[in-house]
């Protein structure tokens, strides 16, 4: 094997701020750890917490590198003492605490994921983050059985495409809210039931109507705000909701009593500072459970756009408009 490079080239944080402050530098290439694997990336996912990270909003957990992304695939060039899940030549895609927006990047060998032949490395890099997030937060904090119901807020964002999917394929009928239009026939073609456009519909009335007022089983939501107590009127008896982010904000002003008179679990979960084992334990779930349909070409990620390393920044402001519909990556 070649000799690895002592310099790689990364994007880093210059300052807080806007797109413009994500800068190339140069960085040397990182030694894999106990348990470690050096990945040579060829794809990194864009995602939200990247934004929130640039802007300051969103330091990284202790110990994690302070470059951004979230999600890589690439060939393993090295390993560290205790590996065995993978090896020096392995194609892998995996979950990473941070690090992604660089030419070499460390992952856990617990939380790497063999590259299935039914994907290119681009869509790889595009999946760990949003198949880990929607596998624990439908699955197993939300319940989804075969037969009930699924409402996903932002159906047309990289989540709400892989939780369609994923809903879809074990049984369930699924609901989503977009934006417009365009996003709505993306979210159909991908095997949603109903799109509702929340710009022209109320959602908690739709639903209503689309379950002959029974509601809702399970809320996947990004939006918080003033989508909280309308989830809870969107929702069946024993309805669960979860929680993944906040884009319209993390207060709200809501009448609790529905939690009890329709007996709700309101819970929520982030990825990012879950301990090793957890994600570990969620990566042999989805090893189990979802690869054999992503190896069938069941499941893939919808791509939106992919740009440069060197142009993360144009890749943040299509991420910061809204229009993108499925995954932002970035290739290496």
């Amino acid at each position: 094997m070649d000799k690895l490079p002592a310099q790689m080239t990364a994007i880093a944080i210059s300052k807080p701020g806007g797109p413009e402050v994500l800068l190339p530098e140069t960085r040397p290439v990182p030694v894999p750890g106990n348990g470690e694997l050096l990945v040579k990336v060829a794809a990194a996912g864009v995602n939200r917490p990247d934004v929130a990270q640039r802007s300051g909003s969103y330091p990284p957990p202790p110990g994690a590198s302070d470059l951004p992304g979230l999600e890589i695939a690439g060939e393993v060039v090295a390993v560290g003492p205790g590996t065995h899940r993978h090896k020096v030549g392995d194609k892998v895609m995996s979950l990473v605490a941070g690090g992604g927006y660089a030419e070499y990047c460390i992952a856990p060998d617990a939380h790497a994921i063999t590259v299935p032949d039914s994907l290119s490395m681009t869509e790889a890099g595009a999946l760990p983050e949003t198949l880990m997030t929607v596998w624990h937060n439908v699955f197993e904090r939300g319940g989804l059985k075969s037969g009930e119901t699924l409402l996903i807020h932002g159906g047309s964002s990289g989540i709400g495409t892989m939780a369609i999917q994923l809903a879809k394929n074990f049984g369930a009928r699924v609901i989503v809210t977009v934006g417009s239009r365009d996003k709505a026939e993306a979210c159909l073609k991908l095997g949603a039931d109903h799109a509702i456009d929340y710009k022209t519909e109320d959602f908690v009335a739709a639903t209503r109507e689309l379950t002959n007022g029974a509601g809702v089983d399970v809320i996947l939501d990004m939006v918080g705000g003033g989508y909280i107590e309308k989830n809870y009127d969107a929702a069946a008896i024993d309805g669960r909701i979860v929680q993944i982010a906040f884009l319209g904000g993390p207060k709200a002003t809501v009448n609790f009593t529905k939690l009890m008179t329709k007996r709700l679990t309101h819970t929520g979960s982030t990825l990012r500072p879950r301990s090793a084992e957890d994600k570990a334990a969620m990566v042999s779930a989805i090893e189990a459970r979802v690869l054999p349909l992503i190896r069938a070409g069941k499941v893939k990620p919808l791509m939106d756009s992919r740009f440069p390393l060197r142009e993360a920044a144009a890749a943040h402001r299509r991420m910061e408009t809204s229009q993108h519909v499925g995954k932002i990556v970035l290739t290496v």
